[in-house]
């Protein structure tokens, strides 16, 4: 582990201890919960990148907790979201027809 600590879900330190051990943990402030996330959300969309198939849905569940932590903090809902989401798809569209760019003539 890191020696600085890292953000864990909330039941972690109850879930160490189920397991015998002791946790040591304390609350982040505001600006080191945000900076917090964001590290959070590398690590989650790098083990969601590096994942066997088979386990590629449940690292995606973790990216979307931290997307769901992240918009939180920043003021918004999961329906919120949702509704920022929705919008850019109308109006720019999803990734459904699998397009990619190459550039203009």
């Amino acid at each position: 582990m890191n020696a600085n600590g890292k953000l864990v879900r909330d039941r972690v330190p109850e879930i160490i201890q189920a397991d015998g051990a002791q946790p040591t943990t304390y609350i982040a402030g505001p600006e080191e919960y945000r900076r917090r996330l964001r590290e959070k959300l590398n690590e989650e969309v790098t083990e969601f990148l590096s994942a066997e198939e088979s386990a590629a849905l449940e690292e995606l569940a973790d990216v979307l907790e931290v997307v769901h932590a992240l918009a939180a903090d920043l003021g918004m809902d999961s329906t919120g979201l949702e509704n920022i989401r929705q919008a850019k798809a109308r109006d720019r569209g999803g990734f459904a027809h699998r397009i990619v760019w190459t550039g203009n003539r």
